[in-house]
């Protein structure tokens, strides 16, 4: 049987190493957009998880930067793997660490990426370790899949991420906690859906009749689209961005706007996606073009259900109480949960200012997260 307060021990000693990791990881900044950065971050942690025993292989890609797929206990053949899922971008740009740096305060440490989401990589690496020192061996593998562009839609890997999610009997994600370091048992499905509006240029003062308004349809459009939204039941629609025009005596021929929807059941996917392709012109000669989708399906709560209550089980078996929260945000989970595959979210560091300037981890907290996750590497 599992001894839980022996693993827990084990992991509050490992703390200092876990600290020094986790900065040399926060200090090499990985923003989505430069693949450069991205391998430099992939190098480090291939590094890290070969030194500890890890079987590793990159993945790279020119526009994205590389992945990174670790195995541990690779000799357990026949079992299915327990998937655990970390993404390596943050959203900072390079440079960000000049006034922002790591650094500890009061019990806390700050910098960019740490709670999103290099302290809970560096956490779900220090739990296998924790395992292998304490010759605690998993009923099968242990694979990571470290994405190199999940801020911004997982788009260069994500066949391989389903790939690995198919073949698994679990997924552990390494997103940071929710609020008071509950975990995150439902997410909601993200879509960006793009509205183009054609109409037709004309002189403002002299010829406006002969015109097409494009703004104008637009608008009315807008109206429409707000009118899709459910919010009681948690489906928002919000028209954030939108350009139209050239100047103030041309009757506008082109507008465009982008539209972001969160859905929280798979069944609204096809509804909101069926309901924005329905959208006709009202003004008389507009076009209307819209493209996009609901790129990240669901995270919904009966994927999660089993695995939360396996997590709170053993959370109390080290005097840890755990909650459980729903978010907004999406992750790689939502893919994993959506092929029906067991999947728990936001393992990771306990904390606060996701891609805010005060974004931090609560030090003590994290050798009972590396605990957690160890115990769920071992019995789920």
């Amino acid at each position: 049987m599992l001894d839980v307060k022996a693993l827990a021990k084990y992991c509050k000693a490992e703390l200092g190493g876990l600290v020094r990791c986790m900065q040399q990881a926060v200090e090499i900044e990985s923003p989505s957009n430069n693949p450069e950065a991205i391998d430099r971050m992939a190098n480090f942690f291939g590094r890290e998880f070969r030194k500890h025993g890890a079987n590793v292989r990159l993945l790279p890609n020119r526009r994205a930067g590389s992945a990174l797929v670790a195995q541990f206990w690779g000799s357990a053949r026949g079992a299915k793997p327990i998937l655990v899922l970390g993404h390596l971008d943050t959203v900072w740009e390079i440079g960000t660490l000049k006034t922002m740096p790591f650094e500890v305060r009061r019990g806390r440490a700050y910098g960019p990426g740490i709670f999103d989401m290099k302290s809970g990589i560096v956490c779900g690496l220090w739990a296998a370790r924790a395992l292998a020192a304490l010759g605690i061996p998993p009923p099968g593998p242990v694979r990571f899949f470290l994405n190199p562009d999940e801020e911004v839609s997982s788009l260069a890997f994500r066949k391989e991420l389903l790939a690995e999610a198919r073949g698994a009997r679990a997924v552990l994600v390494l997103e940071p906690s929710a609020a008071g370091g509950a975990l995150k048992t439902a997410r909601k499905g993200v879509g960006e859906f793009h509205v183009t509006v054609r109409g037709r240029s004309a002189h403002a003062g002299i010829d406006p009749e002969s015109g097409v308004n494009a703004i104008s349809e637009m608008a009315r459009q807008i109206l429409r689209i707000e009118k899709l939204a459910r919010p009681k039941r948690g489906l928002t629609v919000s028209v954030n961005v939108i350009q139209g025009g050239t100047r103030v005596n041309v009757i506008p021929e082109i507008a465009a706007a982008r539209v972001d929807v969160r859905v929280p059941a798979a069944a609204d996917r096809a509804r909101i996606e069926r309901q924005m392709r329905a959208l006709r012109p009202i003004l008389r000669g507009a076009r209307l073009e819209i493209t996009g989708g609901v790129n990240r399906p669901p995270l919904e709560r009966k994927m999660a259900g089993a695995l939360f209550r396996k997590a709170r089980e053993l959370a109390g078996m080290m005097c840890q109480e755990l909650k459980e929260a729903s978010t907004g945000g999406g992750s790689d989970g939502n893919f994993s949960a959506a092929l029906g595959i067991p999947t728990l979210d936001g393992l990771g560091g306990i904390g606060d200012g996701a891609h805010a300037r005060h974004e931090h981890v609560v030090l003590r907290e994290l050798p009972k997260r590396v605990a957690l996750i160890a115990a769920l590497m071992a019995t789920a």
